[in-house]
């Protein structure tokens, strides 16, 4: 049973009565009642997101690094993790230091691993900007399904995150760590050309997320350290801050995304590792006056200084998951998936045998 709680949106001439004003999307009415889905109920799709624990967890880096978002270039192959659930975009690269350690105090309740995420060289290979960039490590939901899921399906995403004490993170106030979501929706464009009239369809991708940033004690007007958490985006695009975390209640964190089937953005966040509720919701948003349509991935940003020596702030990520409140279909696609990689590992130990025979 989902656990979903009632909001009244009215919806007249395109407006919306909560102040969000008019939406960009595929030309659905809005319904007057939409629902919150809190992030972790439905299904879990188990073939989604990892859980760290396997002893022989690697992941193949493959440099150089991707960057096609600065410079244009995709460098392939695209890094990934051995078993394949999680990997580099082409946008930007993989974090310099993806190492599976042992879960600290207060993790999730048998956990025994949990992946550490660090970067040093971000942005652009063998190029140091002198101002902060990121890296992106992405939980596939595309790559591994071979398919979106629409937000009729109600997906969410869930992930616990270890924010270190605040003499470890990199002294600098602004963005430090990202948990995000690849969202599709479709807009209208003009046609282009001397006789073009009227418009098309136009898949437009964006990535809607929650950013922590760090509020350092050694930057002007501010006393002590803290992290203050903010939202990508309002229906500008535009990040606000929606929660300060005191250096005393680092740690252990709760966050998760969730999209309804109005198309709707929901993000919430929790001190600890209990699964969240309804009290942690933070804010419900259109990012960029977009109504999403399809969820593409969930992906994580370590950002730093790209100065070549200062490495980002130690965090530490445990049991990203993928939830679905209708999950027939995807629960159709993952059999198949799963019996597509069965035969395959059969035919690879066969040709494997016949090669030692030959031998």
């Amino acid at each position: 049973m989902m656990n979903c709680f009632p909001v009244r949106l009215m919806a007249l001439a395109g407006v919306l009565s909560c102040g969000l004003g008019p939406l960009q999307s595929s030309g659905a009415e809005y319904a007057p009642y939409v629902s919150i889905p809190v992030p972790g109920r439905g299904t879990q799709i188990e073939y989604l997101g990892d859980t760290f624990e396997d002893e022989d967890w690697k992941f193949f880096h493959n440099l150089p690094k991707s960057s096609r978002e600065e410079d244009g270039m995709a460098r392939g192959p695209l890094a990934r993790s051995a078993n394949g659930r999680l990997q580099e975009g082409p946008e930007r690269g993989q974090p310099d230091l993806l190492e599976v350690i042992r879960t600290p105090a207060g993790g999730l309740r048998g956990s025994r691993h949990a992946l550490l995420v660090r970067t040093l060289h971000s942005g652009v290979p063998n190029t140091y900007s002198m101002s902060v960039q990121q890296d992106d490590l992405i939980c596939g939901i595309t790559t591994r399904l071979g398919s979106q899921i629409p937000v009729q399906e109600v997906p969410s995403c869930v992930v616990r995150v270890w924010l270190p004490p605040a003499s470890e993170w990199e002294n600098r106030s602004g963005p430090h760590f990202g948990i995000r979501v690849g969202v599709r929706t479709t807009t209208l464009e003009p046609n282009k050309g001397l006789f073009a009239v009227g418009s098309s369809p136009v898949v437009e991708p964006y990535w809607p997320g929650m950013w922590i940033h760090f509020r350092s004690e050694t930057s002007r007007g501010v006393e002590t350290d803290s992290a203050l958490l903010k939202v990508r985006g309002d229906r500008r695009g535009i990040d606000f801050p929606v929660k300060e975390i005191l250096a005393e209640q680092f740690g252990w964190w709760t966050f998760g995304i969730s999209l309804s089937a109005d198309g709707q953005v929901h993000y919430f966040a929790s001190p600890g590792v209990d699964p969240l509720t309804m009290d942690d919701h933070l804010t419900s948003q259109f990012p960029y006056s977009f109504r999403a349509e399809r969820l593409n991935s969930f992906f994580f940003n370590a950002c730093n200084l790209n100065d070549g020596h200062t490495w980002s702030t130690p965090f530490i990520i445990d049991d990203p998951a993928v939830y679905v409140v209708d999950s027939a279909r995807v629960e159709r696609l993952v059999e198949r998936r799963e019996a597509y990689e069965k035969r395959r590992q059969r035919s690879r130990s066969a040709r494997q045998a016949q090669s030692g025979s030959v031998r």
